[in-house]
């Protein structure tokens, strides 16, 4: 496991970040429902030859949860920017998984952060987005907020093991379900679906454009929630430098794959 040691307060909400490892800084961006902790079988590989950097999204992990929080997109790229401020990071190297990738592309091309080099995998990033189920939960927020205990457990369990390809570990269940656990986990679980907006996503559209850092994506090959082809539309939108295709690998790439994504960080 990740150990988030550290606390910084963004807008009076604690965030959990750690670090580990010595030189190049790497931050490592998780995506939703997920945590810093996805990257625990990845980020120590990468800390023997740099400084990693990872953290909590707002209302996601260890980070505070609280009723009327505000967990829309712009704010987690207003995170990122702050925290690299925070880190006092030149050029870091970027790496973003689903809602991860899209807090990336938001911090360079909303707020103007640079890179040295961006990783995307399997990221939010193209229209269109979204799912029945979020639409769902974004007309019925408060019957899935009321929802017993037993049953937003099996519901996201269920919905988990879609974003994989491979069954999912009994530990790897344990550690993305415990912090949607209890009435604050679980209002906030459906508050980051409830205020999930495509309008985000297609700001951004209209800014991609060749950037003068390199770019690099991979992609899981049987991601069922955000198709390969979105990849690829992505790749020629970046004029990215490289698109890697991980076989037998879904969305949620770190477990089905990890040490693919091991070696795509490390070699390019």
């Amino acid at each position: 496991m990740l150990q988030l040691d550290q606390t910084f307060m963004f807008h009076d909400q604690k965030v959990a970040w750690g670090s580990i490892g010595a030189g190049d800084p790497l931050i490592l961006l998780h995506g939703f429902p997920w945590s810093s902790q996805a990257w625990r079988r990845i980020a120590p590989h990468l800390s023997l030859k740099r400084q990693v950097f990872y953290f909590d999204m707002v209302g996601c992990g260890q980070s505070e949860k609280r009723d009327g929080q505000d967990v829309t997109a712009n704010v987690q790229n207003d995170l990122l920017a702050a925290l690299i401020e925070h880190w006092g990071l030149s050029r870091p190297q970027v790496v973003g998984h689903d809602f991860g990738g899209l807090a990336a592309l938001r911090a360079h091309f909303i707020n103007g952060v640079e890179f040295g080099k961006l990783y995307l995998l399997d990221a939010v990033s193209v229209l269109p987005s979204g799912s029945p189920f979020f639409t769902h939960v974004m007309q019925h927020e408060v019957a899935f907020v009321g929802l017993p205990s037993y049953a937003h457990q099996a519901l996201f369990r269920a919905y988990i093991q879609n974003a994989a390809y491979k069954p999912l570990s009994d530990e790897a269940v344990k550690i993305y379900l415990e912090p949607w656990l209890g009435k604050d986990g679980q209002s906030a679980f459906y508050r980051q679906i409830a205020q999930a907006n495509t309008k985000y996503i297609s700001e951004l559209q209209q800014k991609y454009a060749k950037r003068p850092f390199e770019v690099h994506l991979a992609w899981g090959e049987r991601d069922s929630f955000i198709p390969i082809s979105q990849g690829e539309e992505l790749k020629e939108k970046l004029c990215a430098d490289t698109m890697t295709r991980i076989p037998d690998a879904g969305h949620i790439v770190h477990e089905d794959a990890p040490e693919a994504v091991v070696s795509f960080l490390l070699n390019h």
